[in-house]
């Protein structure tokens, strides 16, 4: 069975004192995350920089204690990771699978995070509470997207999820939608830790 690498420097500073939980999510990720198939198996080696500290990325665009919905988790990420580091937030963990929904269960158990972090089985669509913060991670185009979140954090929260470099085509496209929601869009570029490849998060906030 795969071991999770050891973390690098930038984690420290990015998990502070709750760098032995990163740790075990880690070791929990590329163990039965890979046994249930929510990890493929040669994401062990990349596990730090390409889920866990690349999950961090949202944080900075989400308020100081909030309420957040990590939509359709399936391993945890970003929700897990963004609660560690953050432990001013309150972290709802939305997912529709029943298997992903009980890793999360087991996972957030093992880490000792029930008090902060609980799990909700269910879609967005479905889901009928009101968050300061939406967080996805790779989901469905923004379009789609706000379809399905915009109930959760709109009128006055923020939808904050993580994209690949077609982000600002994406934004792009969702340009209606925003205006049919009186919202607006921005694109950031973030690199976890510095020198990393860069992603790209788009924030969607009230038009204000």
């Amino acid at each position: 069975m795969a071991e999770a690498p050891p973390a690098p420097p930038f984690a420290a500073d990015a998990f502070g004192a709750a760098l032995p939980l990163a740790e075990r999510y880690a070791a929990i990720l590329v163990s039965r995350g890979v046994e249930w198939g929510l990890l493929g198996p040669r994401e062990a080696e990349r596990v730090w920089g390409r889920h866990v500290l690349n999950s961090l990325a949202v944080a900075d665009d989400v308020p100081a204690g909030a309420s957040v919905v990590d939509v359709g988790s399936g391993a945890g990420l970003p929700g897990i990771p963004l609660a560690l580091a953050r432990p001013d937030l309150r972290v709802t963990l939305l997912e529709p699978l029943e298997r992903r929904a009980a890793f999360l269960q087991s996972a957030v158990a093992e880490l000792g995070l029930e008090n902060r972090v609980r799990v909700v089985r269910g879609r967005a669509e479905n889901h009928l509470e009101h968050y300061d913060a939406v967080v996805c991670r790779a989901v469905a185009p923004l379009s789609r997207l706000l379809g399905w979140t915009s109930p959760l954090f709109l009128p006055g929260g923020r939808l904050v999820a993580l994209k690949g470099a077609s982000a600002a085509a994406d934004l792009k496209r969702a340009a209606a939608d925003l205006r049919r929601l009186q919202a607006r869009g921005r694109v950031r570029e973030i690199r976890l830790p510095p020198d990393a490849e860069p992603t790209y998060v788009v924030v969607v906030t009230p038009a204000r």
